[in-house]
C-alpha cells in the first residue's frame, strides 16, 4: 500500500482532471455561469474581425504551457512573431489559476499591436479561484472572431470546455451560431481546450457520449473544417467525415515533445503543421 498510494496520487496529479478533487482544485463556477459572464463581455467588447491584405495567412495555436516556467513559451512567441502570423490562439492551460500565475502570464504575453492573440480558459485557468482572475483580465472564454482576406472570410469559434463539458447554454449558443452564421464564411475552425477524442487511456475528462454525439452531428451538418484542442499534451490527428480533429503538443517547460500548432490558409485551402521547439 505504501507503494501503490503514492503512485495513484502521482497519476492523478499528472493528468489534467483536478476539478473534482476538492480543496484547492475546486472550480467554483459552473460552465453555464461562466458562459453567461462571457456573453456579457461579448456585449461590451464585440467580435473581432481581422483584415489581411493577402489571400494567404496563418494562425498559431499554443496550449498547456502551465506557467510557472516560461522558457518554452517565450521561445515559441518569438518564433511566431518572426513568421508573419496573423493571430495567436492560446488554447487553455496557459497558466495555473493563481493570481501570481496570471501576473506572470501577462508579463510574457506579446503586445496585441505586435501579435494579436485570443485567449480561452482550460481547466487549469479555473483552479485556485482562477476564473475571476481570467475574467477580469481577458473577459470572455466563449466567442468568435473572423479573418477577412481580399477574396473571402473565415470563421473561428472559441468554446469554454474547462469543466469537461460545454454545458447546455453554451451548446445551444454554438448551435445557433452555426445555424445563423456559418454560411457567411468560407472556412470554419473551432478552438476548445478539452480534446473531444483521444487515442490513449488517460485519467482526464472528456465530454459525455451524448454531448459528443450532438457535437459530431453539428460539425458534419455545418461543415466545420477543423477542431483544435489541447489538454492531452500529446499531438494527435483524427479525421471524422470532413472534420479534422487536432490535439496539439503541450508547451510546458521540461516536456520533451514541446511545440505549438500552425494552421495555414493558402489559395483557400486549409493545411496545418506541428512546430517542434
Amino acid at each position: 500500500m505504501k507503494v501503490i498510494v503514492p503512485l495513484i496520487i502521482g497519476l492523478i496529479f499528472s493528468a489534467c482532471n483536478y476539478a473534482d478533487m476538492g480543496g484547492m482544485f475546486v472550480v467554483n463556477e459552473s460552465v453555464n455561469e461562466r458562459f453567461e459572464q462571457s456573453l456579457e463581455a461579448n456585449k461590451l467588447n464585440g467580435n473581432t474581425e481581422l483584415i489581411v491584405t493577402v489571400d494567404d495567412y496563418n494562425i498559431a495555436v499554443m496550449a498547456d504551457v502551465h506557467i510557472g516556467g516560461t522558457e518554452n513559451f517565450d521561445k515559441a512567441i518569438q518564433l511566431v512573431k518572426g513568421s508573419n502570423t496573423t493571430a495567436l490562439v492560446l488554447n487553455g492551460d496557459i497558466c495555473n489559476g493563481n493570481a501570481y500565475d496570471y501576473d506572470s502570464l501577462e508579463q510574457h504575453l506579446p503586445k496585441k499591436a505586435d501579435l494579436m492573440y485570443f485567449m480561452l480558459a482550460g481547466n487549469h485557468e479555473l483552479y485556485f479561484g482562477g476564473w475571476n482572475e481570467y475574467y477580469s483580465r481577458f473577459g470572455s472564454s466563449s466567442y468568435y472572431f473572423s479573418v477577412k482576406t481580399p477574396t473571402a472570410s473565415d470563421f473561428y469559434i472559441c468554446l469554454d470546455s474547462g469543466s469537461g463539458t460545454l454545458g447546455s447554454k453554451q451548446l445551444n449558443w454554438f448551435k445557433e451560431l452555426l445555424e445563423n452564421s456559418r454560411n457567411n464564411y468560407r472556412r470554419c475552425i473551432v478552438f476548445t481546450h478539452n480534446n473531444l477524442y483521444r487515442n490513449r487511456h488517460t485519467l482526464s475528462t472528456n465530454p459525455t457520449n451524448e454531448e459528443l454525439l450532438v457535437l459530431t452531428e453539428l460539425f458534419a451538418k455545418y461543415k466545420v473544417d477543423m477542431v483544435v484542442t489541447g489538454h492531452d499534451h500529446f499531438k494527435n490527428v483524427i479525421k471524422l467525415g470532413n472534420t479534422t480533429h487536432i490535439t496539439i503538443n503541450a508547451l510546458h517547460d521540461g516536456f520533451m515533445y514541446a511545440g505549438y500548432f500552425q494552421l495555414n490558409i493558402k489559395e483557400g485551402q486549409l493545411s496545418y503543421e506541428f512546430v517542434d521547439l
